[in-house]
C-alpha cells in the first residue's frame, strides 16, 4: 500500500520518485505504478514470519528472538504498489552457540501473488534466546 511506501521512505530518506511519486511512476516507470524499495520488501520478513507477537512464543521456552544478521540477499522482482505478498520460509542451519541460546539460519523468499519471480529472496540469522 502507497502509505506504507510513503512511511517507509520518510524513515529512512528515500524519497526517490518510483517509489513515492505515484503520478510520474504510472507515466515514466518501466513498472508502471510506485515500486516498494527492497529493504522495506527485505523487513518484511518479521511481519510474514510471524514474530511480531510477543505474547506467542516461537518456540517452548524461548524467552527472545533477535535477528542476528542477513546473508545473500537478492531482490529479484520489484513489489508494484498494491500487490500480495507472502513469506515463505525454508530451516537451513540450527547451531547451539551458547548453553542457552540456538542460531537459526533460514531462507526467507517474498513471493507476489501472480507473479512467477520472487520479490526477495535471503538468508536470514537468529538466535533463539532461552
Amino acid at each position: 500500500m502507497q502509505s506504507r511506501i510513503d512511511a517507509f521512505a520518510d524513515a529512512t530518506g528515500d524519497p526517490q520518485w518510483i517509489h513515492v511519486d505515484v503520478e510520474r511512476a504510472r507515466r515514466e516507470s518501466p513498472y508502471g505504478a510506485p515500486i516498494a524499495h527492497g529493504y522495506l520488501t527485505l523487513s518484511l520478513h518479521t511481519l510474514l514470519r510471524g514474530l511480531v507477537s510477543s505474547d506467542t512464543p516461537v518456540a517452548p521456552g524461548v524467552k527472545n528472538v533477535i535477528n542476528y544478521g542477513l546473508n545473500k540477499v537478492r531482490f529479484p522482482n520489484p513489489v508494484r504498489v498494491d500487490s500480495r505478498i507472502r513469506g515463505r520460509f525454508t530451516l537451513l542451519k540450527v547451531e547451539a552457540v551458547a548453553p542457552n541460546a540456538l542460531q537459526i539460519t533460514e531462507q526467507y523468499t517474498a513471493e507476489i501473488d501472480g507473479q512467477p519471480k520472487p520479490a526477495c529472496i535471503a538468508e536470514s540469522v537468529m538466535r533463539l534466546m532461552f
